[in-house]
């Protein structure tokens, strides 16, 4: 009797000149994309608190406060993620630009299913890691 059982395969990918270029530029893009968002951010907020400020009576009451107050927090929620993401970008492209040539880099894992019976050793089928360099398999380590 058969099983079939679904199990993680990891992704490695031998640093070469082109990962690391491939990857730095791809972290650049999301640095760039990260600092548009926050510039459009902060452009929205002042103008949906400039919004409420023009559209009121002077001095503003206390729903007008509020609103401004509820419009202020709400940016600096999403400002906040908005700058923890850029700051793992950061991390990240700290680590690529430490990575040597020739370097073994985990890239990520996918699912497969195998088939297992009685005498199979679970371990060793479990374990499986496919080894890329740029882009083409290179090995595939464990029992497929």
């Amino acid at each position: 009797m058969k099983l079939n059982i679904k199990r993680n395969v990891t992704i490695k990918a031998i640093v070469t000149p082109r990962l690391k270029e491939e990857m730095m530029a791809q972290l650049q893009g999301f640095l760039s994309q990260a600092d548009r968002q926050l510039e459009q951010l902060e452009f929205q907020g002042k103008r949906a608190i400039a919004e409420i400020e023009r559209t009121n009576i002077k001095p503003l009451g206390p729903e007008a406060k509020n609103q401004i107050e509820n419009i202020r927090t709400q940016v600096n929620e999403q400002k906040n993620q908005l700058l923890q993401q850029k700051n793992q970008f950061l991390q990240q492209l700290s680590q690529v630009t430490g990575w040597e040539l020739a370097q073994e880099v985990v890239q990520g894992q996918v699912e497969s299913y195998f088939d297992i019976q009685a005498g199979d050793n679970l371990v060793e089928k479990m374990n499986v890691e496919v080894l890329i360099e740029d882009g083409i398999v290179k090995e595939i380590r464990g029992e497929p």
